[in-house]
């Protein structure tokens, strides 16, 4: 008589089980981390110290991506988004504007207000500027110009973190605030003394951070969506439809399962750059 056959079993082994013990353990300290830098968040958005819960927030977004945790994501950016809009008040409110054509020295401290850095300087200047004014904690909104074009527009650009290769560059083209005459023999090929207007920063803002979410391809899987729109953060971060956008993005990716492909999408997205 045959005995009965048995089920056919896949036995853990100590090593296998110890590495998703340490896996789960690493996963709480991480929801542990994040909850905790959030509590911290709140108690200074309560003191009103927004430059305090911009870093917690940056903070604690970047360990939820790390980890694929998208409800936690998603409930950062409100606080992030108000502190971010407060600081912009108290830029535009401070009525400061300046234009900027050379990197400020240390007898030359930033104050609040609205800069326009323009040629000789380049994007990557204006990051280190906007950089600079958060770590002395100055609320600032810096616009970045290159020269009038051809047709009389000027190119506004915002730049993102990263290397000689992978850094992300967006760049529109908008008018010029009025006054402004073409000049072939000037570095920026026009005549602008004066700063532009409050509303001219906000709208070159706003178009800036509109192109990048119009950029964004539909069929973009859920979680490549949420990288898109923190990539154009990390380039501008006043943008307000940018911060509500990534929230949607963050609810939509909660979920859903990892992609299956690698992402495929150019990190420069001007064909006309240089």
């Amino acid at each position: 008589m045959t005995p009965p056959r048995r089920a056919s079993t896949s036995p853990t082994t100590p090593t296998s089980a110890s590495a998703k013990a340490e896996s789960a353990d690493s996963s709480l300290a991480t929801i542990d981390a994040i909850d905790a830098l959030m509590d911290r968040a709140s108690q200074a958005l309560v003191r009103t110290d927004y430059f305090e819960v911009e870093k917690l927030c940056t903070q604690a977004i970047r360990l939820a991506r790390i980890a694929g945790d998208f409800d936690r994501l998603s409930r950062i950016c409100l606080p992030l988004q108000e502190s971010r809009r407060q600081r912009r008040h108290e830029a535009v409110d401070s009525e400061f504007r300046h234009l900027l054509d050379h990197i400020p020295s240390r007898r030359e401290p930033l104050l609040p207000g609205l800069y326009l850095v323009q040629p000789p300087l380049i994007g990557l200047d204006a990051r280190n500027i906007r950089l600079a004014s958060e770590g002395a904690r100055v609320p600032v909104v810096v616009v970045c110009r290159e020269p009038m074009t051809r047709s009389g527009l000027w190119p506004v650009v915002a730049v993102a973190s990263g290397g000689l290769i992978d850094t992300l560059t967006m760049r529109v083209r908008v008018p010029p605030p009025p006054g402004v005459e073409p000049a072939a023999d000037s570095p920026t090929k026009d005549h602008a003394t004066q700063p532009p207007p409050p509303e001219w920063f906000l709208a070159a803002n706003e178009a800036l951070g509109d192109w990048a979410i119009a950029s964004i391809e539909p069929e973009t899987h859920p979680w490549y969506r949420v990288d898109c729109l923190l990539e154009a953060l990390d380039a501008l971060p006043d943008h307000e439809k940018l911060q509500q956008r990534l929230g949607d993005a963050c609810r939509a990716a909660s979920g859903t399962l990892p992609p299956l492909t690698p992402r495929r999408s150019s990190r420069h997205n001007d064909p006309f750059s240089f």
